[in-house]
């Protein structure tokens, strides 16, 4: 489905100026002035715009590779994970990039082929992993710090190990995407802040149900985490790992017996097991509800969504998402600031963009499985390249 420019169409609406503080007591102010300072390490080159300008600092020349290091598409730097734009290109862009809930907290498993078509358009991406809360206000302003200070540090020093210097940073556009969980992040950055935000923004399959909705039998699930966490704990197994000063060290312990060990693939692990005992905790503790609540959210983008060009993305096939309802809650607001909002429907379903390629080694002999299998792996791979594709040609038309 082509593009439609929403931006076009007129409709009575209020006057509201870019940044007005809105006075409620539902959800997080903007942050302004010496509030923005202390946030992490920010880079003061970032424009509000969405570009970035500054200095240069030392840069050690390093030939250009492909963008991979160790053979990873990625490399991590603090919290984050940066991917290079592969085949040794200049960064045409930088892109902020989030998953969504549980599965964000790994982007290199559960979105590597995804990453690795943007990184071919030329992106430097930072994916911000984060752990799955109900709290969606916290996590947005530390994945906001998280992500300023890993992007200064990129302003400051470059990419060396890639072959990229601080100057060839310094003035690319600066965009976002979110999938899913991710996506309602995204849109709340760009709510609570208006000062270094994205230039333009995807957001993906945007999902933002009340947590009745969104797990199911959820009322149910925090009495029950209840009455059964005093038998696990009176566990001789959960007293054994209790005793264990950091269970992580039997990960360690494995890699001498394990062939072709691979300690990024243990960090994975580590990082979405992590999140698990979290999350049960606050179920245990009587939470119900996400905070903000879907219905604050939707108030707070009325009257501070801030971000100039905003794509939203919805899949033909996807029964839990709500992109028409944010394109209604935001359309009266973008259109106040003269901003421009697009929808898309491609073809797909929710986890289309966590699509991986498969793995199929042809035998000496080529038969009908594999022919049938690589017919799989064409339909399954093409929606997702379609999905990179039409993001892709979206912010490349913005950056004239």
């Amino acid at each position: 489905m082509a593009a439609v420019d929403l931006s076009r169409q007129s409709f009575s609406k209020p006057e509201i100026q870019v940044g007005a503080s809105v006075n409620t007591s539902y959800f997080v102010p903007r942050l302004h002035g010496n509030q923005r300072n202390s946030v992490g390490s920010p880079s003061p080159q970032l424009r509000i715009n969405g570009y970035f300008s500054g200095g240069v600092s030392s840069y050690s020349e390093n030939r250009r590779n492909n963008g991979f290091i160790n053979g990873k598409l990625y490399r991590r730097l603090d919290s984050c994970l940066v991917i290079p734009p592969t085949n040794g290109k200049k960064p045409r862009a930088l892109i902020k990039f989030l998953g969504g809930a549980f599965i964000g907290a790994v982007p290199e498993v559960s979105y590597g082929y995804l990453l690795r078509l943007l990184a071919n358009e030329g992106f430097l991406i930072i994916s911000v992993p984060y752990n799955v809360t109900f709290d969606h206000e916290c996590v947005t302003r530390e994945i906001y710090e998280r992500f300023h200070a890993c992007l200064s540090s990129i302003l400051s020093n470059g990419l060396p190990e890639n072959g990229i210097s601080a100057a060839e940073i310094a003035d690319i556009p600066f965009f976002s995407i979110g999938h899913s969980n991710g996506a309602l992040l995204q849109v709340l950055t760009g709510s609570y802040f208006d000062e270094k935000i994205p230039k333009a923004t995807a957001i993906i399959s945007y999902n933002n149900r009340p947590a009745s909705e969104a797990v199911p039998y959820f009322e149910q699930l925090g009495p029950l985490v209840n009455q059964m966490m005093p038998v696990i704990e009176a566990s001789p197994i959960y007293s054994m790992v209790q005793s264990i000063p950091d269970w992580k060290t039997l990960i360690d312990a494995v890699e001498g017996f394990i062939p072709a060990y691979d300690p990024e693939a243990t960090v994975s692990l580590t990082k979405f097991v992590d999140q698990l005992p979290s999350v049960f905790g606050q179920v245990a503790q009587g939470i119900s509800e996400f905070k903000p609540t879907p219905v604050e959210n939707l108030e707070c983008f009325k009257k501070l969504y801030s971000i100039q060009n905003s794509l939203l993305v919805k899949f033909d096939f996807d029964t839990i998402d709500e992109t028409n309802l944010l394109e209604e809650t935001l359309k009266p607001r973008v259109e106040s600031y003269g901003g421009k909002l697009e929808k898309v429907v491609l073809r797909g379903t929710h986890i289309t963009p966590c699509i991986q390629e498969p793995s199929w080694q042809v035998g000496p002999v080529y038969t009908p499985a594999d022919a049938i299998a690589q017919g799989i792996k064409t339909l399954s791979l093409n929606d997702i390249k379609v999905l990179s594709r039409t993001i892709s040609n979206w912010f490349f038309s913005l950056e004239s």
